[in-house]
């Protein structure tokens, strides 16, 4: 069984879009800039819980992690159990489809290959100086990727309805809009003005969650209370991150 367990790792790690040097940061920095809807690559997982790998999804403005595992006999992803590693690698040539708790659908349709045909040629320089010091740790650019998408319920500012919005997270911003498929957000928000993010069971609604501003509190509702949660922990983990200036 053993042979069979170090035959299996290896076999994934043959995959031609297995990533061996990529985390997470990595993983979403690849696809969102030159990956596009559907784009997808496993890696090792980098969480503190545990061996295996993690499949790194494009969705359409955001990258999903899942765990890819094999108990010494099968293959585990998502919803199915593979006995045999071709049985799993036709999974993926078949183009599935996922969905998470948001309902919203994606289909892997692009392997990004590990090996990417670069061009030989290298800028000249014409012109080299010193300018001053590097920016100090304390004003370093904001590196972090950390994105998150779906549909949440909003309420409005002054009228008090609730209406359905597409979210995006990316960096330190949130932006929503009236559709999935449009280009232009209804509104960005800065999320290193916050001041909280938590589970709020004030107005009567499931699954929701504010975002305190010292000028407003957006209050929010997802699907499910497990896709609520998710959009908490990811804002209140970036939150931190900007109190300790270590985004």
């Amino acid at each position: 069984m053993a042979c069979m367990k170090e035959q299996s790792s290896q076999s994934i790690e043959e995959l031609e879009w297995f990533h061996p040097k990529a985390d997470r940061h990595i993983a979403e920095s690849l696809l969102l800039q030159n990956g596009k809807d559907g784009s997808y690559l496993i890696r090792h997982r980098t969480s503190e819980n545990g061996n295996g790998y993690s499949l790194s999804v494009r969705a359409k403005d955001s990258v999903k992690h899942y765990p890819v595992t094999f108990d010494g006999n099968q293959f585990k992803f998502g919803m199915l159990t593979f006995s045999h590693f071709a049985e799993f690698v036709k999974h993926f040539d078949d183009q599935p489809l996922l969905a998470g708790e948001s309902g919203v659908i994606t289909v892997l349709k692009y392997p990004y290959p590990n090996a990417v045909n670069e061009p030989t040629q290298y800028d000249c320089i014409r012109v080299h100086a010193h300018m001053g010091k590097h920016a100090s740790v304390q004003n370093k650019p904001l590196l972090s990727v950390g994105s998150k998408e779906g549909f949440l319920k909003k309420q409005g500012g002054f009228i008090k309805n609730w209406k359905t919005r597409w979210f995006v997270l990316q960096k330190t911003t949130l932006r929503y809009f009236r559709q999935r498929a449009d280009a232009q957000p209804i509104r960005d928000i800065d999320l290193r003005d916050c001041t909280e993010c938590t589970i709020d069971c004030s107005l009567g609604q499931e699954n929701c969650f504010r975002l305190v501003f010292p000028w407003r509190t957006f209050y929010l509702v997802a699907t499910t209370d497990v896709e609520a949660s998710e959009w908490v922990d990811i804002i209140q983990w970036k939150l931190d991150k900007l109190k300790t200036n270590t985004l």
